[in-house]
C-alpha cells in the first residue's frame, strides 16, 4: 500500500514529481495510478498539479516510457 503522506527529501522539501511532455505518450497510466487524482490531461499529454503532489512516486513507477521524474 502507498503511504499518502508527504515524502520529505534530504533538505526538508517534499519530493514533487513532474512529467516531461516531450517524452509523455499520453497513455494515462500515471493519472489512473495517482492515489490522490492530481494528474490531468492537457493537449493530449498529462501534467501533475505540483501544489497537490504528495511525492508518493506511484506515477513514476507506473509510467511505461519513464517520462516522470522528481522535480
Amino acid at each position: 500500500m502507498v503511504n499518502k503522506m508527504n515524502i520529505v527529501g534530504r533538505r526538508g522539501k517534499s519530493m514533487i514529481y513532474k512529467i516531461d511532455v516531450d517524452i509523455c505518450v499520453g497513455c494515462g497510466a500515471c493519472a489512473t495510478s495517482c492515489p490522490i487524482s492530481i494528474i490531468e490531461q492537457k493537449g493530449g499529454k498529462y501534467i501533475i498539479n505540483s501544489s497537490g503532489c504528495k511525492g508518493c512516486g506511484v506515477c513514476e513507477s507506473t509510467c511505461p516510457v519513464s517520462a516522470i521524474s522528481k522535480d
